[in-house]
């Protein structure tokens, strides 16, 4: 899909193909791995008096749900934290993302943990599988490694898995939850040994379910429109509450059963394992919190079906599901940082190296960076509770401001209780992320470090180009808006269009400008730049692309619009920065009502073709009948 586009002629929108099924499963496949580690951690800060814990973590969990549906009915092009913090100020809008970076970082980090200790556990009796969990922090680096040396050829598919596994994944949670039901019970439960600020502390302490919010905040600026809708006036407001809802119920719901599930475990021991002592039982579950949710599939089916077979395949079935689905979230984390990065330098908030880009279209240094600030995480943790008490004071604090900007924004239309629900929860949040700060110095140095390496790198760029703050009224901003071009532009007169897709200097221009001159058609010429970053935030007021900045789109476009003066031919160029080319030329086709397609003959090798994809035969795949489609070669 496109990420930006811009014409001479006005302006041009990125493609909305993204139903709300699909940003469902994207969605559910951030969010829904917070229960594989929220759980356990839980039974570790406050053991069997945890369900009041769990409770209120879900509770928070559906209020930052119930925010986001109001954050993505009012910024139907994007409504992540840069985004929306951006219209109180760019300085804001960095420090939210420096805030995210934090979070995907630990993100990355976390998740791969996580999975390995998913896959191995059960198996700690094999050599080779001990020492990976003896060694597991630098296992995971090695993962992360391997993830990164995939991504350097482009993450174009890089939420399918996530996709492709949402729907096992929600099967065997219903699943898990049924076998549970009949033997829930609260004859474990006990009262809470400490006193309310203690029971905060360790409350803070477990927030980790708020993960993956922002990613369906992100994802709206490629949602399929509401109907009655346009691309001018854009709402996606139903697209989003259908996607938000089911996964917030399944998140909220299914946390808070399978953490009663947790501590019911008890009960259950005693047939499976013959443990019946409480500090035996303690000390089984306190061992088993990093892949608790494989424990409890284990231990329920063994009791459900009296067999422990049973048990153990089901525990196998689950442990492999949640490995896949984490692997996927620590992929999708790196990608997500390699896409942050590559934006705020193309927004002029980082040093323009960031957008240099390897042969295959993926930023060189945003992908260094976004597998080796995990990797450094990792080298430093001594154990999983340590990393993920790093982890929730960077997603609290994108989130904090993110609702907080929405909270005090008086221009996007938010009623009086819009209002009063994101001042309710940016104070909680706010509450929850000071208490962090205090409470966890290693996650305040983490995060202290994150800020201050990024502001220092902004402020460098910002001196290197010369770029400074200057304060003029809103009248005179108004004025010298980067969209006051594109409202004075004059209209193309109606008739025939022909777009050309070049990919060089190479004779199916001159073929194009023959067939424009016969027929007397304006030309608009295509030139697509491919980047393989998957990040779909809403586009940005400084960091417009444009063909005069790329050499070859330069030398293409003023080659043509000079040879259509001289042949009295309008030449229209047009420049695309797209992860997926094939798409753009048919999503262009349509949106500029052209009439006639031309394009070169691949150039392509067969292994390419095979790899990529051959973009002639994507592109007469897909396109519109009444679009008539020239290959010249």
């Amino acid at each position: 899909m496109a990420d930006l586009i811009i014409t001479e002629s006005g302006t041009v929108h990125r493609p909305r193909n993204v139903d709300w099924k699909r940003a469902a499963a994207l969605l559910y496949g951030d969010w829904g791995t917070s229960k594989a580690y929220v759980i356990g951690l839980a039974f570790l800060a406050a053991g069997f008096s945890s369900l009041p814990i769990i409770l209120a973590v879900c509770a928070l969990t559906g209020l930052v749900g119930i925010n986001y549906m109001v954050i993505c009915r009012h910024f139907p092009d994007g409504g992540g934290v840069y985004s929306a913090a951006r219209s109180q100020g760019r300085l804001l809008a960095v420090v939210g993302a420096l805030l995210l970076l934090a979070d995907l970082t630990v993100t990355a980090a976390l998740s791969g943990w996580s999975a390995l200790t998913y896959i191995t556990s059960g198996a700690e009796h094999i050599t080779w599988i001990k020492m990976l969990r003896d060694h597991i922090a630098l296992t995971t680096v090695g993962i992360l490694l391997l993830m990164g040396a995939i991504n350097f050829f482009g993450p174009k598919h890089s939420g399918s898995l996530a996709v492709a596994l949402a729907v096992p994944t929600l099967i065997v949670v219903l699943v898990m939850i049924a076998i549970c039901a009949p033997h829930l019970t609260t004859r474990f439960l006990q009262p809470r040994h400490e006193s309310l600020s203690m029971l905060w502390v360790q409350f803070v302490g477990v927030i980790l379910a708020l993960s993956g919010a922002e990613s369906i905040a992100n994802v709206t600026g490629v949602m399929k429109l509401d109907p009655g809708s346009t691309m001018e006036n854009p709402c996606v407001a139903r697209e989003s509450f259908k996607a938000i809802t089911p996964v917030a119920i399944e998140v909220v719901v299914g946390t808070a059963l399978l953490g009663w599930a947790m501590l019911s475990l008890p009960g259950v021991l005693g047939k499976t394992l013959h443990i019946t002592d409480p500090g035996a039982v303690t000390a089984v579950l306190q061992q088993r919190s990093e892949d608790m949710l494989r424990f409890i599939g284990e231990q329920f089916a063994a009791a459900t079906f009296s067999s422990a077979a049973i048990g153990n395949i089901f525990g196998w079935i689950v442990g492999i599901v949640f490995f896949l689905l984490l692997l996927s979230a620590a992929n999708t984390a790196i990608v997500a940082i390699v896409g942050l990065l590559y934006m705020m330098s193309r927004d002029h908030e980082m040093p323009r190296q960031l957008r240099r880009l390897n042969r295959h279209g993926v930023p060189i240094y945003p992908l260094l960076i976004a597998i080796g600030l995990p990797t450094i995480v990792l080298l430093f943790v001594a154990n999983f509770t340590s990393l993920a008490g790093l982890y929730a004071i960077g997603v609290v604090g994108a989130i904090t401001v993110n609702v907080g900007s929405c909270a005090f924004n008086r221009s996007a239309g938010f009623t009086w209780y819009d209002h009063v629900l994101f001042g309710t929860t940016f104070v909680i949040l706010f509450a929850v992320e000071f208490t962090l700060a205090h409470t966890k110095p290693d996650a305040l140095f983490f995060v202290t470090c994150v800020l201050t390496s990024g502001l220092a790198v902004r402020a460098y760029t910002l001196k290197r180009q010369g770029l400074t703050t200057l304060t003029v009224t809103r009248e005179v901003a108004q004025m010298v808006g980067p969209d006051l071009e594109a409202r004075v532009q004059p209209r193309l007169q109606e008739g025939q269009k022909i777009l050309v897709a070049a990919r060089g200097i190479t004779p199916v221009l001159g073929f194009a400008l023959d067939e424009a001159q016969l027929r007397k058609a304006t030309l608009c010429v295509l030139y697509v730049k491919e980047v393989a970053v998957y990040y779909s935030g809403g586009p940005s007021v400084l960091g417009r692309a444009k063909w005069q900045d790329n050499p070859e789109a330069n030398a293409i476009m003023s080659l043509m619009m000079k040879l259509g003066a001289k042949r009295d031919i309008c030449v229209v160029p047009v420049y695309a920065v797209s992860q997926d080319a094939a798409a753009t030329i048919v999503d262009l086709s349509a949106t500029l009502g052209v009439d006639y397609l031309v394009i070169g003959a691949t150039q392509r090798t067969a292994l390419a073709n095979l790899l990529r994809g051959s973009v002639v035969a994507n592109v007469a795949q897909h396109l519109p009948d009444s679009i008539q489609l020239l290959i010249f070669g």
